[in-house]
């Protein structure tokens, strides 16, 4: 027969697990120590960093991206606070919420056409054009930065992608997986029609035309019923150049 161990080796068992732990608590305690050590480090020479390069990251957007990329790498958020360290070393908070004023000024001017739905390489031209008087120009990496400040104020501004675009979204509407279908097919022209949607998607006669009327009725689509061929034609600004407009003001 087996024999169970006596208390004194349960105890020596017990006392070699305690330490075996508390070696472990010590050596994750090096490391976590060691790691803060070196990102105030590595923090300390992005500010020094900063403060060598202020006027690149400020009128350079593609230099403005690597900048926030490695801000991003140590936790450091430069525009977490306009009253903060990075915002008056760099003045990059006020480019920030002033570029959201513009962002919103343009999406409050252009949804009675494309519905509150506008493509993000559209808004960059446009903030451009707004801005032309300027020093700072103006990125795609910029716009997508300010709107997402927007959106942590409860704004309702959203990036959402369809297909291969990115749009930016003003207004509460939910899209759904065929209100997105719909929009990916019409990159191609910039329109679509009933029976291209049903024979692209294989859509029943009911649900493209279920679809095509709420995406009209949100105000994403327009209606053309001039085409040569005599079919009906939907419009979608958010995905054509038909939102070439002038919107500065």
């Amino acid at each position: 027969m087996r024999r169970r161990p006596g208390i004194g080796g349960l105890q020596t068992a017990a006392a070699a697990r305690d330490q075996y732990r508390v070696l472990g608590e010590n050596v994750a305690k090096l490391r976590t120590d060691l790691m803060k050590e070196q990102l105030a480090t590595f923090r300390s020479q992005l500010e020094d960093f900063a403060r060598k390069h202020k006027n690149d990251i400020r009128k350079n957007p593609s230099f403005r991206s690597q900048f926030h990329e490695m801000c991003a790498k140590v936790g450091v958020d430069p525009l977490a606070s306009n009253k903060g360290f990075w915002a008056e070393l760099l003045g990059i908070g006020d480019f920030y919420y002033e570029l959201g004023v513009q962002i919103v000024e343009i999406c409050l001017a252009t949804r009675p056409l494309n519905g509150g739905l506008i493509d993000v390489q559209e808004l960059c031209k446009l903030l451009r054009q707004k801005r032309k008087h300027d020093r700072e120009a103006v990125y795609e990496d910029d716009c997508l930065r300010a709107i997402s400040k927007l959106k942590t104020l409860g704004s309702g501004f959203e990036v959402i992608s369809a297909g291969k675009k990115k749009l930016v979204r003003s207004v509460p509407t939910e899209l759904n997986k065929d209100h997105n279908a719909i929009l990916e097919l019409a990159q191609a022209q910039g329109y679509v029609t009933a029976d291209e949607v049903e024979r692209r998607l294989s859509w029943t006669h009911g649900r493209a035309n279920d679809t095509l009327d709420t995406l009209l009725d949100e105000g994403l689509a327009m209606i053309d019923d001039g085409h040569k061929d005599g079919k009906r034609c939907y419009w979608f600004p958010c995905v054509s150049s038909i939102s070439s407009f002038g919107a500065d003001g």
